[in-house]
């Protein structure tokens, strides 16, 4: 799907976007022409840099500050994180981990947060933004990678043969939709063959109180991409539950 086509079946005509050059989108739709929903996003496959990542920090951090909050609607389809030594030199990396605490903020106080994944995504573009809402939709055309192989096997040193053998098992390793939904992270795939997309919005932001925080790890155990993630992340949780127990009483 183009973004045209995505946000018409959203919100037929009721939407405005700020489109920008460098493929940040910013704007608002009223679903069923009357639900305010804010849209922000990275598109056109461009890649996310130092000054989108914080254009589009400041603006979630604006909307979880808003008298009237509204659901966050986050459009998909990008590159990876801009690789350019000037970015790096800037502190890409913390932008990007800015921008992935301020949507998990606005999530933590209760404002819906839902990404729609409509075309590419990989990498830090795609973990920072995606991967850090409540729930992540894939819609037709979706093909998102983590990180190809090619890159993968410079990163980690092992050869390109061990990481195809690697990803005929292990989803993490492997590019591809569906390698992504064993992995937990997609909520849900929707097409537009039956209703618009923006039906299927509204029922999902009806639902939405019912998705737990960490759905990803169960879907991902249950689905047999991340084995350990949900006993990991427990593990994690009691320890720092432990250790604020115990400084709680040495304050005392």
């Amino acid at each position: 799907m183009t973004l045209d086509e995505t946000l018409a079946s959203l919100f037929g005509t009721a939407f405005t976007v700020d489109e920008r050059p460098d493929g940040i989108v910013l704007g608002e739709g009223r679903l069923g022409g009357t639900t305010p929903v804010a849209l922000i996003g990275i598109v056109n496959g461009m890649p996310l840099g130092v000054e989108g990542a914080l254009l589009l920090a400041q603006r979630v951090l604006t909307l979880a500050r808003a008298a009237e909050p509204r659901p966050i609607v986050l459009l998909i389809d990008c590159d990876s994180q801009r690789m350019s030594r000037r970015d790096e030199l800037l502190g890409l990396n913390e932008c990007l981990g800015h921008l992935s605490k301020a949507l998990l903020l606005v999530d933590r106080s209760g404002l819906p947060t839902i990404a729609l994944l409509y075309g590419g995504g990989a990498a830090g573009a795609l973990i920072a933004t995606a991967l850090a809402v409540r729930a992540l939709v894939a819609l037709p055309g979706a093909h998102p990678a983590v990180m190809d192989l090619p890159s993968m096997s410079r990163v980690t040193k092992l050869t390109l043969d061990t990481l195809e053998r690697m990803s005929l098992d292990t989803p993490v390793f492997a590019p591809g939709l569906a390698n992504l939904q064993r992995m937990g992270a997609i909520c849900e795939t929707w097409t537009t063959r039956s209703q618009s997309l923006g039906s299927q919005l509204a029922s999902l932001l009806q639902r939405f109180s019912q998705l737990p925080e960490d759905a990803r790890d169960r879907e991902g155990e249950r689905l047999g991409g991340r084995g350990r993630a949900a006993q990991v992340a427990q593990q994690v949780m009691q320890q720092a539950l432990q250790q604020a127990q115990q400084q709680a009483i040495r304050r005392d």
